[in-house]
């Protein structure tokens, strides 16, 4: 079953804005959802095809802030009121949660990984380097996995 939406977190915003690279959303997903929070986080004007929507429930919003970001909380909180939907995040207790919740997650290396599977780019290690550059940590065994996955 397809995604009804896709949530992006604020820190893979930042990221991607970070290396020039927000675009690649845009051509991996079309259309990107996030909430007043992450856009009021992400600090930048916003482009047309990233949609801000509000969250509805607000208790579920306020148990998730117990333990995350607000930005982190929301993108969950709207996520699980869109399912079934794709969540990018790459906190790690963000991740967690978000899984046990049941909502399909990817980072932005999985955006990447899914960029080149259907051509939009050539290479990824480029971009892996361009993140580490802006003090994105990525672990050394991780990075190494996804560049033998795609055969870099």
């Amino acid at each position: 079953m397809p995604e009804k939406i896709i949530v992006s977190d604020t820190s893979s915003l930042i990221a991607l804005t970070n290396i020039g690279e927000l675009e690649l959303l845009k051509e991996v997903y079309e259309e990107v959802v996030i909430t007043p929070l992450i856009a009021e986080e992400y600090g930048l004007e916003t482009p047309d095809w990233i949609r801000i929507e509000q969250i509805k429930d607000i208790q579920k919003f306020k148990l998730l802030n117990l333990e995350l970001d607000k930005g982190e909380s929301s993108g969950i909180t709207l996520a699980l009121e869109n399912a079934p939907s794709l969540l990018i995040i790459d906190e790690k207790k963000g991740r967690r949660i978000a899984k046990k919740l049941g909502i399909k997650i990817l980072g932005i290396l999985g955006v990447m990984i899914r960029a080149k599977e259907i051509g939009l780019i050539t290479q990824i290690k480029p971009l892996i380097e361009k993140l580490e550059k802006v003090d994105f940590r990525i672990a050394k065994r991780l990075k190494n996995q996804i560049l033998e996955r795609v055969g870099e």
